[in-house]
């Protein structure tokens, strides 16, 4: 029976692409672009805080992340914890970046209390915010969900387990080209996250020959996260007659919606969500509203019993249900990942844990793991791994992306939820 005593219980919270993408260096020098290191480090036990969405407009992607590295912890302390000793966990919310405060004192609650390694944040403008925090104090932070270029490379203890915004902005963009739609208005949030993947669907519509009327790059049309008004937004986009939207935004995606009915906006095969709002909004809405909005989102299907197990997790440890999946995988992978490199640096420390991580995706090449007990065999039998993990990404490149994830599309029903519809891979090449 797998354990599930060191999650922290009673937390309040609740088709292919190929794509190139120059890599960017470590902007750091040092062994940012180390594949391996040994010697090791700490032999304390493991001790991994997660900066995650409790509370904010991306709170909807919370209880999924948390699940995801609740049950990645059990399985590893069930197969034997790292290097002897069991993982334990310091949970911290990471707000969002309406208010940064919020994510600056989880840094500096977890960086007090020990943690080697931190998993989050969500959100890309959060984490800008926080990861020279972490950095200077040695500790190793892996975003499961983060996609703005502007983290490629950024640091040695900075990688992620979400492709960058080349990999999604190109697929919505395609989507939206293979529809039928030739003139895009965009609705947009002005930070990294909602600016950066905006440009890179915009390239990818105006390369296929097609014009975006409302929102581009240049226009000065981006809102302020936390906008609620958006009333004279609307009135001059749809001036524009666009035959497709565009939605890059958060939680402010129910304002927006419910502004674009008022003023008699048809959402059926027209309009489009990204990760960052892909979210069930059920009664929010009338009864198809949202029928035929499509959405993008990085990562892997999860299968069912994966679900199976997060939502079981998530109901004995959090003593609720678990009703979304986005991002649950990249936040299992990245724990199992932060784990793999310490046991295979001899470990637990960040700086340990920064220079293993890349070797043990599979950077190296070597025998392929699925699992962390299998990856744990190998390791001790002497072999580089590639840890093929939930999310399906490929090894870590030099710039602690990865080389390879999947692109989910989605489909909303009358309900207001979405439902799968298929993914395609993109790759990110040298």
């Amino acid at each position: 029976m797998i354990r599930r005593t060191t999650a922290a219980k009673g937390l309040a919270l609740a088709a292919v692409l190929s794509l190139g993408l120059a890599a960017c260096a470590s902007s750091d020098g040092g062994s940012g672009d180390s594949t391996e290191g040994g010697g090791g480090g700490s032999s304390e036990p493991l001790k991994i805080g997660t900066i995650l969405p409790v509370t904010g407009t991306l709170a909807f992607l919370g209880p999924p992340e948390i699940a995801g590295v609740g049950l990645a912890i059990d399985d590893i302390n069930a197969a034997g914890g790292v290097l002897g000793n069991d993982v334990s966990v310091e949970w911290g919310d990471s707000g969002d970046s309406t208010d940064l405060n919020v994510a600056k004192s989880t840094a500096t609650d977890l960086i007090s209390k020990g943690v080697s390694v931190v998993i989050g944040a969500a959100s890309s403008a959060v984490t800008l915010g926080v990861v020279d925090q972490f950095e200077e104090a040695g500790v190793m932070e892996i975003s499961p969900a983060n996609t703005a270029q502007d983290l490629s490379g950024y640091g040695e203890f900075f990688a992620r387990t979400a492709p960058p915004d080349t990999v999604q902005g190109a697929a919505h963009g395609s989507l939206i080209l293979d529809d039928g739609h030739c003139k895009v208005g965009f609705l947009v949030q002005n930070e990294a996250y909602g600016t950066g993947l905006r440009d890179v669907i915009e390239d990818t519509v105006t390369k296929g020959g097609c014009e975006v009327v409302y929102g581009g790059k240049g226009a000065g049309n981006e809102f302020a996260p936390g906008e609620t008004n958006f009333g004279a937004q609307v009135t001059e986009l749809l001036a524009q007659k666009p035959d497709a939207i565009s939605i890059v935004a958060f939680e402010e995606t129910v304002a927006i919606v419910n502004e674009l009915v008022s003023q008699g906006w048809d959402f059926n095969g027209t309009t489009y969500f990204v990760d960052g709002n892909l979210s069930n909004y059920g009664d929010k809405f009338d009864k198809g509203t949202l029928e035929g909005v499509q959405g993008t989102l990085p990562g892997a299907q999860a299968d069912d019993a994966f679900r199976e197990q997060l939502t079981t997790w998530y109901s004995e440890n959090q003593n609720g249900k678990l009703e979304d999946f986005s991002y649950s995988a990249e936040s299992y992978d990245a724990t199992v990942l932060a784990a793999l490199a310490a046991i295979k640096g001899n470990g637990t420390d960040g700086e340990t844990i920064s220079k293993n991580i890349r070797a043990v995706s599979g950077a190296n090449g070597g025998t392929e793991v699925k699992t962390f007990e299998e990856g744990v065999k190998a390791l001790e039998a002497g072999d580089d791994i590639n840890y093929v993990g939930k999310s399906g990404i490929g090894p870590l490149n030099e710039s602690n992306d990865p080389t390879s994830a999947f692109i989910g599309i989605y489909k909303y029903g009358a309900d207001n939820t979405y439902t799968y519809q298929r993914q395609i891979e993109g790759k990110i090449e040298e």
